[in-house]
């Protein structure tokens, strides 16, 4: 057995017995790496990709192209970092399941802020509602801001009837860190609103993620909730 060898086996040990609670974040990188580096040392790679970006944190949400020019980083580890957040917000919506019930703003927030775990760029999530709160599916609507290019009302609208929805939730990220609506969102939200109560499905809220913070459009009063 090589020395490396050795060294993996210990740092999977380590993670086996007790958890990642037992590693430090530069463990836990190199556990990561093993997998996408068969044959590689990965310590040297760790070390270079923690004092890139700082935190382990800072390194899975590194734009992909950044982390390509960290040296050792090729692509298949690239990836394998985008892929790892939102592999994690993806289990958590996994677990909640399909027998999700959104009955307030705040339990929605606390449903549709799990969608953006991950996601660095902006998306757009329509989130579709039985008449007693059930969730019934998610669509990802598209890439991109809300705006009049990116989210077509008869998608969105094709997109609830197909699952049957009475109502719907809109939802989408601010990348900015900040989740205040800018005035293309609310007329957006208006606009949609429209498209939707034509065919008898309410827009119940449009939901504006931003980190740990999101802010109701329905809650500031620009969505008629008749």
């Amino acid at each position: 057995m090589s020395i490396h060898e050795g060294h993996r086996k210990r740092i999977r040990e380590l993670f086996l017995r007790g958890g990642l609670d037992v590693l430090n974040d530069h463990q836990v990188l190199e556990l990561l790496l093993f997998y996408t580096n068969p044959r590689t040392d990965v310590n040297p790679i760790a070390h270079r990709l923690m004092e890139t970006f700082g935190t382990l944190a800072a390194v899975l949400d590194a734009p992909y192209e950044e982390l390509l020019k960290v040296e050792g980083v090729g692509e298949n580890t690239a990836v394998f970092c985008k892929l790892l957040p939102q592999l994690m917000g993806r289990y958590q919506q996994s677990q909640d399941g399909r027998r999700e019930i959104i009955n307030s703003v705040q339990r929605a927030g606390e449903v549709i802020r799990k969608c953006f775990v991950g996601q660095t760029e902006e998306v757009v999530y329509l989130h579709c509602l039985d008449a007693k709160g059930k969730v019934l599916g998610r669509r990802l609507i598209c890439r991109g801001s809300v705006n009049s290019a990116s989210v077509s009302p008869r998608k969105l609208v094709e997109t609830a009837m197909a699952f049957n929805a009475s109502g719907v939730i809109l939802s989408h990220n601010h990348t900015s860190g900040l989740a205040l609506p800018s005035q293309e969102d609310i007329e957006t939200t208006r606009r949609i609103g429209k498209a939707l109560a034509a065919v008898e499905i309410s827009l119940i809220d449009h939901i504006i993620v931003a980190d740990d913070d999101f802010v109701s459009l329905a809650n500031c009063g620009y969505i008629d909730q008749e």
